[in-house]
């Protein structure tokens, strides 16, 4: 029994040690840690951000963003954009090829542009697209065309089995998808390249000639923006590629009235993030890129 007594106490002694070594290494690293965003406050009115750059594996990486509106540098209905507050907190440096308007198609010009311009110098490519094809009515399509073919099999012999081969054309949406992802992986094979799914879209009307319903209605072709985001989503498996889901992680909703604050006109344009929009956007971002590679190097 002396025996045993002394043996608990030796197995409690070690728990409780243990526990005060957890303890001072926890808090060690919370006080070695760098801060991270503070968040944003209102001054006369208008938005302003207080972001703090933290030690990050993107600290100082060179990023390429390639998308639409939202992404490009004239800031479209914002006066500051993700990829700048990114570059606040993370500490990343961005290099930005986005062109207001474009598809999936015009991803695969600024991924040339991005090639001829600064070729290998880069350390990841953000891709940010696909509302626009949603709105053009742009067909979704099949990510691959299935037939026959003949494999070496054991023994050795050949066998005739099915075979699928990615679909490359211009005239689906995951037809553009393989196209631009084919072109990255030939072109940036060390390279972290990730795909972010478009947001929600409430009404926009820039002009009488062009008017976009919100998501609640279908495109011409009777198609839910929601069929585009779960294409982007498959690309992850597709092309073996990180996909960040934003539709849903940015929680902006622009067909609640009480999200009209994060866009650009309540009443004109609930298609567009302003600055606090955009900042909510990069917060998001900033924490599932702090889950992935910034480079393979």
């Amino acid at each position: 029994m002396r025996k045993m007594c002394n043996f608990v106490r030796r197995i409690n002694y070690f728990f409780a040690m243990n526990r005060k070594i957890s303890a001072c290494l926890l808090s060690a690293l919370l006080l070695s840690a760098d801060a991270f965003p503070l968040g944003y406050l209102y001054a006369g009115g208008d938005f302003v951000e207080q972001t703090t750059v933290m030690e990050s594996q993107w600290k100082g990486k060179r990023v390429a963003f390639l998308g639409d509106s939202i992404t490009d540098k004239k800031r479209i209905g914002t006066t500051k954009c993700y990829w700048e507050y990114l570059a606040e907190m993370l500490g990343l440096q961005p290099f930005v090829y986005a062109i207001n308007g474009n598809r999936m198609d015009g991803i695969l010009r600024q991924a040339n542009r991005l090639l001829e311009e600064r070729g290998d110098s880069i350390d990841a490519i953000i891709i940010f697209a696909g509302t626009n094809d949603y709105n053009a009515g742009i067909p979704v399509g099949e990510w691959y065309k299935e037939g026959e073919k003949e494999a070496q099999v054991a023994g050795p012999s050949m066998e005739l089995r099915k075979h699928r081969e990615p679909v490359m054309n211009d005239s689906t949406f995951k037809g553009r998808i393989n196209l631009v992802m084919d072109f990255l992986k030939t072109n940036y094979p060390d390279k972290q390249v990730i795909m972010l799914t478009p947001l929600h879209r409430g009404k926009a009307r820039f002009s009488d000639r062009n008017v976009q319903p919100e998501e609640a209605f279908p495109n011409k072709n009777g198609v839910y923006v929601d069929t585009y985001v779960q294409a982007v989503k498959e690309a992850a498996n597709v092309w073996a590629v990180p996909v960040i889901d934003l539709n849903g992680i940015s929680g902006l909703y622009p067909l609640n009235d009480s999200h009209t604050r994060y866009f650009h006109d309540g009443e004109t344009d609930r298609l567009h993030p302003n600055a606090e929009g955009h900042y909510r956007m990069a917060k998001a971002l900033m924490y599932q890129l702090l889950a992935y590679p910034a480079s393979f190097d």
